[in-house]
């Protein structure tokens, strides 16, 4: 299946913070999380998360450290501040009330206007 950019886009910041109020976490195992959690269907690329998480970064959402893995390589690790626990309180708000208008529209099985 194909999911919208502007989807994605959309829902990338709610899926980034809250990964990372779950913990503490690094680019690889966002993008593995954020696959896990679509079951597959989302496949974002670098290029798409870390642009994501330097813009957090600048905005106070996150904050990032190095560290270094069990196999010694470098990693920069990415943690949600108190602020970025607001704004994702903020867009969970947000989400709710489109996801209800519109399992409003989906879910009582009647046809909606212009698409019978």
């Amino acid at each position: 299946m194909h999911i919208d950019k502007d989807l994605v886009a959309a829902s990338a910041t709610p899926l980034v913070l809250s990964i990372l109020s779950d913990g503490d976490s690094y680019g690889y195992a966002i993008l593995t999380r954020v696959r896990e959690l679509s079951g597959g269907r989302l496949e974002w690329s670098d290029g798409m998360l870390y642009p994501l998480l330097h813009r957090l970064e600048r905005l106070g959402h996150v904050e990032s450290r190095w560290g270094v893995a069990d196999t010694g390589r470098k990693r920069k690790h990415y943690a949600i501040t108190p602020a970025g626990r607001e704004a994702l309180a903020d867009r969970r708000d947000q989400w709710r009330v489109v996801s209800a208008a519109l399992d409003g529209l989906w879910s009582d099985g009647a046809p909606q206007a212009g698409l019978a």
